[in-house]
């Protein structure tokens, strides 16, 4: 299906293919555009869709997954090889008027759901993901590393799961107390001391940072990689084998989304505090500079002018 694109967020993945060209084997080798988080409006319909969808407002699943891949038939679609994901080259993203999506990967929100949060169900679907794979229930503990916007989605993830202590590291003084407005029920410097987690997940790509959140899970919990690093990086294997710790990645997500619609739906997370800063598409490359900005969480693109201009009007917020 066809759909006009009404609001996109910058993610930290754009902002890095912008300036060093490369994640990991993903490298950008011709033009590309770029933008995953993405929310819109149902303009047009293939064959085999209802035409009832165009009108509906939706907010996009960035995957195209082949359904025959042996990934995509047990569940794991977002591990399908012949995956095609936005602004992932060689595939374009949603910093556009319009995008393509498959029916499936398109999903209604209701009108109490902003395009904004419905852009930033993507990145949430991280945080629900990293959650899943850090096998937590309510009343458990967790360490955090990293108070950027993953971080602080699997914060409000883990909030909404009922999880009693929620431990944010983050070297930052002024995002370890933006922390607590999002979950947190403890904040730490890296080098700070604190009890020991039932599970670890870091959400910074730094090697440091996951040396000493792995030192604080007791013995069976559970370490999860979300944070984007290097290629390599030294491991404390003595200490994985003693405690038995349980390690694993998270790379992207699948049937998040209705986990998602339900925790906004409910107040349980909320997605437009974290927006601080809109632009128009005339004005992406000081949106892919935002993160450079004191204080900024979550930039959002609105490739319509006139919806930027509506979103200034609503939230009464000056564009620069």
């Amino acid at each position: 299906m066809l759909v006009a694109v009404r609001a996109v967020g910058v993610c930290g993945s754009d902002t890095h293919y912008l300036r060093h060209g490369r994640i990991g084997d993903y490298v950008v080798r011709e033009p590309l555009v770029l933008g995953h988080e993405a929310s819109g409006v149902i303009v047009a319909v293939g064959d085999g869709v209802s035409p009832d969808r165009i009108g509906e407002r939706v907010s996009i699943e960035p995957q195209r997954p082949d359904p025959t891949t042996a990934e995509s038939k047990r569940g794991d679609y977002h591990l399908c090889p012949r995956m095609e994901f936005y602004a992932t080259p060689p595939i374009d993203g949603a910093f556009a008027e319009y995008v393509t999506i498959g029916a499936d990967f398109a999903h209604p929100v209701p009108a109490e759901v902003s395009d904004e949060a419905a852009a930033l169900f993507e990145p949430l679907s991280v945080g629900i993901a990293a959650l899943r794979k850090a096998t937590v229930a309510a009343g458990d503990s967790i360490l955090i590393a990293g108070a950027g916007p993953i971080g602080l989605m699997i914060a409000q993830v883990a909030r909404a799961s009922g999880l009693a202590r929620i431990v944010v590291s983050e070297p930052d003084e002024q995002r370890r107390r933006r922390a607590q407005d999002f979950g947190a029920t403890e904040v730490i410097a890296p080098d700070e001391e604190t009890d020991p987690v039932d599970a670890f997940v870091d959400a910074s790509g730094v090697a440091a940072a996951v040396r000493d959140g792995m030192a604080r899970v007791r013995p069976g919990g559970h370490v999860v990689l979300v944070g984007m690093g290097s290629d390599t990086m030294e491991l404390p294997v003595t200490l994985i084998q003693n405690r038995e710790l349980v390690m694993t990645g998270v790379f992207r997500y699948s049937n998040t989304w209705p986990t998602a619609l339900a925790l906004v739906r409910t107040g349980a997370v909320d997605l437009d505090a974290m927006v601080t800063a809109r632009f128009g598409l005339d004005e992406l490359t000081d949106a892919l500079n935002a993160d450079l900005r004191p204080g900024n969480i979550k930039a959002i693109v609105y490739p319509g002018i006139s919806q930027w201009r509506a979103a200034e009007q609503q939230t009464g917020e000056a564009r620069r």
